[in-house]
């Protein structure tokens, strides 16, 4: 009679868990060329390599670098970016429902910067990296706001409680970004317009190096941190035992996740559920391991985000659907799927 042992598990999901990054890593490759090719001025494959490579035309060229190229890239990392913060939300509240959009932490990010672009509409791009440090300082308010109101001294956060919350606090800033935008002029009133519906607006090179520091040094930090997620999804009194610090581990990663979400807001727009299906997805492809489950839920989102800006791009041309809306469409349904299995 053989015994598996829990060695031999832990290497089955560890192979498991490299095959399936493996396979959203060639889906990214493929999104990528899928994505260079979709648009109003057509490019093919072939174009699209002799245009790397440096023998396109200068319309080509045009095309795929200055426009394509960086709107791709954006949209891989705001997947990503709310894919992991979503997954950092689930963990710590240990609400299988936490989304920074369901939340209210895209809003509270939203109406910083909406009232940065009231202020500053004519010269955008010299104070472009306070987009997303405006951002966090709205997202951090609200996250506070919420854990605050959520929070019960003897029963902690209640996963209802803290949806509810999130819910109510939600609708009262989209409510106060309603009454601002009644105060803009029709020019603004557009922008912000695309940008609540979540227009991946930042279509040049200049956002993708806003966010990328962001992205490069926050998930990193979150998957170092994987380990001690792992002992906080054990509960409180299993976590204090093994020695964990449960409070300040809890405010650092409530921070990264509200840094990520706000940073991605900042250049995206209101993209929602992307924080919601994607830990989801990759949780029932590897299980519930943080060490692996961060960087697939990181590609899932990013994969997601990418698909559904092509698909807005493709679908109505020369028009465009923005990505929140296509995104809302997959992901509205699947919050419904949930919630009512959260009941059951």
């Amino acid at each position: 009679m053989s015994f598996v042992t829990a060695e031999q598990i832990e290497q089955k999901r560890r192979k498991k868990g490299n095959v399936v990054l493996a396979i959203f890593v060639f889906l990214i490759i493929a999104g990528f060329l899928v994505s260079m090719s979709t648009g109003f001025s057509k490019l093919s494959p072939v174009d699209i390599f002799w245009t790397i490579v440096g023998k396109g035309t200068p319309n080509q060229e045009l095309i795929l670098f200055e426009f394509r190229l960086p709107r791709i890239v954006l949209s891989v990392l705001i997947g990503a970016g709310l894919a992991v913060s979503g997954c950092i939300m689930q963990a710590i509240s240990r609400n299988a429902l936490a989304d920074p959009g369901i939340l209210g932490i895209n809003a509270g990010a939203g109406i910083m910067v909406m009232l940065f672009f009231s202020f500053f509409p004519s010269n955008m791009a010299a104070p472009l990296f306070m987009l997303p440090i405006l951002a966090f300082v709205g997202a951090g308010l609200t996250a506070t706001l919420i854990f605050v109101l959520a929070y019960k001294r003897h029963e902690g956060l209640s996963p209802t409680r803290l949806l509810l919350t999130g819910i109510a606090i939600a609708a009262g800033i989209s409510a106060a970004m309603i009454v601002l935008t009644l105060k803009l002029s029709p020019e603004k009133y557009d922008f912000v317009a695309t940008w609540l519906a979540g227009s991946i607006w930042g279509t040049n090179w200049k956002f993708v190096l806003t966010l990328l520091p962001w992205i490069l040094v926050l998930i990193p930090y979150v998957m170092m941190k994987s380990k001690t997620i792992n002992v906080l999804n054990l509960g409180d009194v299993t976590a204090r035992g093994l020695g964990v610090h449960i409070s300040r581990e809890q405010m650092k990663l409530l921070a990264a996740a509200v840094a990520l979400s706000a940073a991605s807001v900042a250049v995206s727009g209101g993209i929602g559920f992307v924080g919601l299906i994607a830990p989801h997805l990759a949780r029932r492809l590897i299980g519930p391991k943080h060490e692996i489950l961060l960087p697939v839920s990181a590609l899932v989102g990013g994969l997601l985000v990418m698909v559904a800006d092509t698909i807005g791009r493709w679908i109505l041309q020369p028009s465009e659907i923005p990505t929140g809306i296509v995104v809302a469409v997959i992901g509205a349904p699947y919050f419904l799927y949930l919630l009512a299995r959260s009941r059951t």
